[in-house]
């Protein structure tokens, strides 16, 4: 142990010299070295701002709501990747399965056309004809709607009874063959006499036709009546049509009136003239 002086002022002016003890030092520890506890607690410093200064750096790249919500726990950091991954892992589904996929396109089957020429029959059943043309029949006398009417071929007289409307209370309907198959450019009367003639004559109402033949251009409607197969409508369709063409110029025109068909131009024209 060495003493060390120290110097303290005397009373009076005279220095006096007193001696201190000397604590011994023990050895000194460096710093860092290994094995001590300094070094121990410096280590521990350096890594805790190691791992400070990452979880800072993460923080900064994450979005504020992940930093508000999730925080940097590592159970957070965990279940944030989870997220990922699952969100990474559908969307790579949802693109693989909406890819368009190749679809073969059908078979060309060619179908020949049918050879040129006609068809063989299978039968007489099957065999195809014209279609009839309408009946244009008049019907006069005691009917609702008496006029010219259009019915289908193959009609019966009850058949233009109904078109016209039907006959008026009280009419009698004896010798009117209500099932007789209807002619194109008939006429039937209802209610009237009929004038005699054959069987296949068509209805008048008056009187038989003159001698000579009734002249297109100066006849009358009652003489036009008196010709087989015309009544009054009929008649007045003949005046009417000479009024408006100023006359007839051949008979052939007959066939433009209405109400007249082929049937019953050639009754009517040997018996006529413009």
């Amino acid at each position: 142990m060495f003493a060390s002086q120290v110097r303290t002022p005397a009373a009076a002016g005279t220095p006096t010299v007193t001696t201190a003890p000397v604590v011994p030092r023990g050895p000194e520890v460096p710093v860092g070295a290994p094995g001590g506890q300094a070094g121990a607690r410096v280590g521990e410093r350096e890594r805790a701002g190691r791992q400070e200064r990452v979880r800072l750096a993460l923080r900064e790249r994450l979005p504020l709501w992940v930093r508000l919500r999730c925080g940097l726990e590592p159970k957070s950091l965990a279940a944030l990747a989870v997220v990922l991954v699952v969100a990474a892992g559908l969307a790579a589904r949802h693109f693989w399965t909406g890819r368009p996929e190749s679809v073969s396109a059908p078979a060309v089957v060619r179908v020949e056309p049918p050879p040129d020429g006609p068809t063989p029959s299978k039968g007489p059943d099957h065999a195809a004809g014209p279609s009839p043309s309408p009946l244009v029949i008049d019907v006069s006398g005691k009917v609702r709607r008496p006029g010219v009417l259009t019915l289908p071929a193959g009609s019966r007289v009850a058949d233009a009874l109904r078109a016209a409307g039907g006959v008026r209370p009280g009419t009698d309907l004896t010798g009117l063959n209500r099932a007789r198959v209807l002619m194109d450019g008939e006429q039937v009367a209802v209610g009237v006499p009929a004038a005699a003639g054959g069987p296949g004559l068509p209805l008048t109402t008056g009187p038989g036709p003159s001698a000579g033949p009734v002249s297109l251009n100066t006849a009358t409607v009652e003489q036009l009546d008196t010709l087989p197969g015309v009544g009054p409508v009929l008649a007045q369709h003949i005046v009417d049509f000479r009024t408006e063409r100023g006359g007839f110029q051949s008979v052939d025109q007959l066939r433009e009136v209405t109400g007249i068909g082929d049937r019953r131009f050639a009754d009517l024209k040997p018996l006529v003239r413009p």
